[in-house]
């Protein structure tokens, strides 16, 4: 399937109550194509009385959907991950265009993606509740596990798939209903998931999907509604805390995966091909653009000069280009936002005495393209070090002492990932240990598993989303005291 005909079949209206419709005003958003600056499509943008719809669509679901026996629940999302499997390509091809990362990269996504529809439709069944018998004696409890009710979801232009699907799988398979926004720049994925979604039979009103271009003012009515249960987001960190500022007054279920300021420790005794190796993936999935992306590079001095070698190496045998390009490794950043912050932060950087090794600055006649970047000898007061880059470039900071690294790599406001590289058992437990964040990668540059629970600590967030753990997130404890 051609881009056109792609463009062409992709839902673009507001998903409410199992239905296509425009927004109440008229309003659209034009989502554009980061590799070149046009307009691929127009969905609509919803506005208030549109996301309040939204919310009474899951209002009126919910008591239905959370009687629906877990299997079945089980078998919509089994369902779902066939027919997203099915359909690989056509979802890699609709992220490539909206959202720039290369072909390869965004079947990654699709397949990460789908997995928290497998993973979940197996936990649908486990929902499990305990008996026993008080102290005394005299009564019995019985503890149980329920849907949350009807949730907000609120999704980042990064993983237009995962972060979807990292949510909806265990809503659904609590038995919860949703109202899902997803980030402007990229919404055509999570409107293709849905019509998906309610093919393969999810009821009406259980999933609604409303893109809008006025997030706050169609956001905060319904933070604030009684009848809302729990708020989900992925994205920066001070729009989680406004969020949760928000949610407040109704005392929300809240769950937040935030920024991130990642550390990769390179330690003496490293393989340093492998480093490399997990280097290339910790910084350059989806061109840095994700909270995972390793932030700071710290290598022991004994091995930074060849690591930095073999690193900036890698880093130039990179191409650069429109994501649907077979040859194409790099794509662009997001928008024209994106691509001044990263040129300010390496900017920033060389002017406090980092030195370039490769890249540096922008390339390309159009789009949002941005050099794989090498920086050495960057200070401790440059503004990478300390925000989030988002973009190709990796800073590199040498260390002579492992408390040392430690203590750098903790220098954070955040706590989402750090990875560390080293061949000894007895480091490996002291480094984990230490380290002040919710997932360690150790010889690995990627984390991200469905199986596992992902989230951080400090101001990266709080809660946990795939892992057994995920599912806990959309269910409420209830205790029930019987007397014998």
């Amino acid at each position: 399937m051609n881009e056109q005909e792609l463009l062409g079949k992709t839902p673009t209206g507001l998903f409410i109550g199992g239905e296509w419709r425009s927004s109440s005003d008229g309003a659209t958003i034009d989502v554009e194509d980061p590799a070149t600056g046009k307009t691929l499509a127009s969905v609509a943008s919803a506005t208030v009385e549109d996301g309040k719809a939204a919310l009474d669509a899951a209002v009126a679901a919910q008591d239905e959907w959370s009687r629906v026996p877990p299997r079945e629940r089980g078998e919509l999302l089994r369902s779902a991950f066939e027919l997203i499997t099915e359909r690989a390509d056509e979802f890699a091809l609709l992220m490539t265009l909206e959202m720039g990362k290369p072909l390869a990269q965004s079947k990654g996504e699709v397949t990460y993606g789908a997995e928290f529809f497998r993973w979940f439709s197996e936990e649908a069944v486990r929902i499990a509740g305990r008996w026993s018998t008080s102290p005394d004696g005299k009564a019995r409890f019985m503890t149980m596990k329920q849907p949350v009710g009807p949730t907000l979801m609120i999704t980042p232009w990064n993983f237009p798939l995962a972060m979807g699907t990292r949510k909806i799988g265990p809503a659904i398979a609590a038995g919860c209903t949703m109202v899902l926004k997803p980030a402007q720049q990229t919404p055509l994925t999570m409107l293709a998931l849905a019509d998906l979604l309610h093919e393969v039979g999810v009821p009406k009103g259980v999933l609604n999907v409303i893109a809008t271009s006025n997030t706050g003012d169609v956001m905060e009515p319904l933070i604030t509604d009684p009848r809302l249960r729990k708020l989900t987001f992925t994205g920066s960190t001070p729009v989680g805390k406004s969020l949760v500022k928000q949610s407040a007054d109704q005392l929300l279920r809240v769950s937040m995966e935030l920024g991130g300021n990642a550390p990769f420790l390179v330690f003496p005794d490293a393989d340093l091909d492998a480093a490399v190796d997990g280097a290339m993936l910790a910084k350059m999935r989806n061109m840095g653009e994700a909270c995972t992306a390793a932030n700071r590079f710290l290598v022991h001095e004994d091995v930074a000069d060849e690591f930095a070698a073999k690193f900036a190496a890698r880093m130039e045998a990179e191409v650069v280009g429109r994501g649907t390009e077979t040859d194409v490794t790099v794509g662009p950043l997001i928008d024209q936002k994106a691509l001044d912050k990263v040129g300010e932060l390496v900017d920033d950087a060389r002017k406090r005495g980092a030195s370039v090794v490769t890249g540096g600055e922008t390339t390309g006649d159009a789009g949002y393209f941005f050099k794989p970047t090498v920086l050495t000898d960057v200070p401790a007061d440059a503004d990478l070090t300390r925000e989030e880059i988002f973009g190709p470039v990796a800073p590199i900071t040498t260390f002579s002492e492992d408390d040392k690294a430690v203590a750098m790599a903790n220098d954070t406001e955040y706590g989402l990932v750090a990875y560390a590289y080293t061949t000894d058992l007895g480091r490996t437990i002291r480094v984990s240990e230490a380290l002040h964040f919710g997932m360690v990668g150790i010889n690995q540059g990627i984390v991200s598993n469905p199986a596992a629970p992902f989230g951080g600590v400090k101001q990266s967030g709080f809660g946990r989303e795939g892992g057994p753990e995920g599912i806990d997130e959309y269910l409420s404890v209830k205790y029930v005291g019987i007397a014998p």
